[in-house]
């Protein structure tokens, strides 16, 4: 792949790190190819058990979008591709089976903002901040930041960052629930949350992630038939559905 996402596994945690640091680990067309590869991967892996989401040193965890990756594209392409794509691979790691941490180490602008949005929980560093600069370069947030954020977010502080361009500081962000801690060293304190789930059922906890998406509206359709899909797989009428296929026969189904 020629983007600039890795990934890492070790001990049941995978670890997806942004390496741009030469322009604040913003994203380009590649990037955001890798990071959907990436997750694809990370669903069919049985052994991880969390996700980290985390960047190379710089002064930024994610400085959003590369502009240079989108300012010349025509309007419809940029609304067709971009935006559309951008969304596409952040629902994708918003969606997935495993719980997800955010590492905010440094400044989230813009798209990176939104990134960390797309993830269960956040831990941020003290000296970060939190901003939805989009209307200082003419155009409007389009990864969810408008979305997501508002089911993360109170509505007065989301149009400070939105309409007003302020930036949200570690300690208010922790106060508004956004993140889960702030920390000198967050990707500690993340790998500390991870190392809970070793104390809990993998299935139990992917279920309670659905049942909570579901409810908040996270691909609400998908998550109610993923459940239900799990529930009825398990079933002896099921079984017994599957088997009579293959015999050619008529199935007795008993209910159970």
């Amino acid at each position: 792949m020629s983007g600039r996402v890795h990934l890492d596994r070790d001990a049941g945690v995978a670890k997806l790190r942004l390496d741009n640091p030469a322009k604040l680990n913003a994203f380009t067309s590649a990037m955001l190819d890798d990071l959907a590869v990436h997750c694809d991967a990370i669903e069919r892996d049985r052994t991880i058990r969390a996700v980290l989401l985390t960047a190379e040193p710089s002064r930024a965890f994610c400085a959003g979008a590369d502009i240079k990756a989108w300012a010349d594209l025509s309007p419809a392409d940029f609304a067709r591709h971009w935006v559309r794509d951008g969304h596409r691979v952040f629902d994708r790691l918003a969606r997935l089976s495993k719980p997800t941490i955010a590492v905010i180490g440094a400044h989230a602008f813009g798209g990176g903002l939104e990134l960390a949005a797309a993830c269960d929980i956040r831990v941020i560093a003290p000296t970060a901040t939190l901003a939805l600069p989009e209307t200082q370069v003419g155009i409007v947030p389009g990864w969810s930041g408008t979305q997501r954020l508002t089911r993360l977010l109170p509505e007065p502080v989301l149009k400070e960052m939105t309409l007003f361009g302020r930036r949200l500081n570690a300690e208010r962000a922790f106060a508004c629930g956004f993140v889960a801690e702030v920390s000198d060293d967050p990707l500690s304190i993340a790998l500390q949350i991870a190392e809970h789930l070793r104390k809990t059922s993998p299935r139990a906890t992917e279920t309670a992630k659905y049942m909570i998406h579901a409810a908040v509206g996270e691909d609400r359709a998908a998550m109610i038939e993923a459940l239900g899909s799990g529930m009825i797989a398990a079933s002896d009428d099921k079984a017994e559905g599957v088997a009579a296929f293959a015999d050619k026969r008529q199935p007795v189904f008993t209910g159970r």
